[in-house]
């Protein structure tokens, strides 16, 4: 207990714990108010926000122009919800009549399409401008997380919609693309540490409960794959995304605002 004790002490007196939990462990009528104030569940807008931080400047503006297509992305793909039936007997007959039966649809079907490719372009050129303008050192660490941790939720939409339409080029992307979670540390039964983890000879992570099984619900790219990517992109990780966006925002402000060059 005493090792676990120092671990968790030198832990709390991080810069990453700091960076997290910024007023401690609320114990008394201060520390409880202060939590609440800096908190973006419990208190949307900040107490006081920097003179710099809501200064005009100028800046790529990726990071606005992500969230617009996000915006985007969320309003054309509820619109194509209504027209598209996610099983294997439909799917790629809804796609080929989105296209030729339903002119306006189809058009929102291609907006869709290219806003997603042009969203994971625009994030990967805010994250280059974060880096080089030093945005991720402190007081902005924990942004920079949570940003990072967007810009893999943004990769995985754009993984998650690409199997939808159900054509070959899909289904054999996906089947390569999912092949590669196989090597995932502890998790993949190819990947390195998975063989340690067995109960006497029998071995915990085999290809019907590693990390490619829980991604494609089965062993092979099929119905169950299709349903758990449609649930994925459509529900889960747009949910999950809006709430990391508006601590990203609330962050943004409570951290000075969008940094300039070093």
């Amino acid at each position: 207990m005493s090792i676990l004790n120092q671990v968790g002490n030198y832990f709390r007196d991080s810069q990453v714990w700091g960076s997290i939990m910024r007023h401690g462990v609320p114990r008394d009528r201060r520390t409880r108010a202060m939590a609440v104030l800096s908190n973006v569940f419990l208190h949307l807008h900040p107490v006081a926000v920097r003179k710099s931080g809501i200064r005009l400047s100028f800046t790529w503006c990726m990071g606005g122009l992500t969230f617009f297509l996000f915006l985007a992305e969320t309003v054309t793909g509820v619109l194509l919800m209504f027209y598209y039936r996610p099983t294997v007997e439909y799917a790629y007959v809804d796609i080929i009549n989105l296209r030729n039966s339903v002119v306006t649809l189809g058009l929102l079907r291609e907006i869709h399409r290219w806003g997603a490719h042009a969203m994971v372009i625009a994030i990967w050129l805010h994250m280059l401008r974060v880096f080089m303008t030093g945005s991720y050192k402190p007081p902005r660490e924990f942004n920079w997380g949570i940003g990072v941790i967007l810009l893999v939720l943004t990769l995985l939409l754009s993984f998650t919609g690409y199997l939808l339409p159900w054509d070959q080029l899909a289904i054999w992307a996906i089947t390569v693309g999912s092949n590669m979670a196989r090597a995932t540390p502890f998790a993949g039964h190819e990947g390195p540490g998975a063989a340690f983890l067995t109960i006497g000879d029998v071995p915990l992570v085999h290809a019907g409960s590693d990390a490619r099984f829980g991604l494609l619900a089965g062993t092979f790219v099929g119905p169950n794959a299709l349903l758990r990517f449609y649930v994925l992109h459509c529900i889960f990780i747009p949910l999950v995304v809006s709430v990391l966006i508006a601590v990203h925002f609330w962050r943004v402000r409570k951290d000075g605002g969008i940094s300039g060059p070093l």
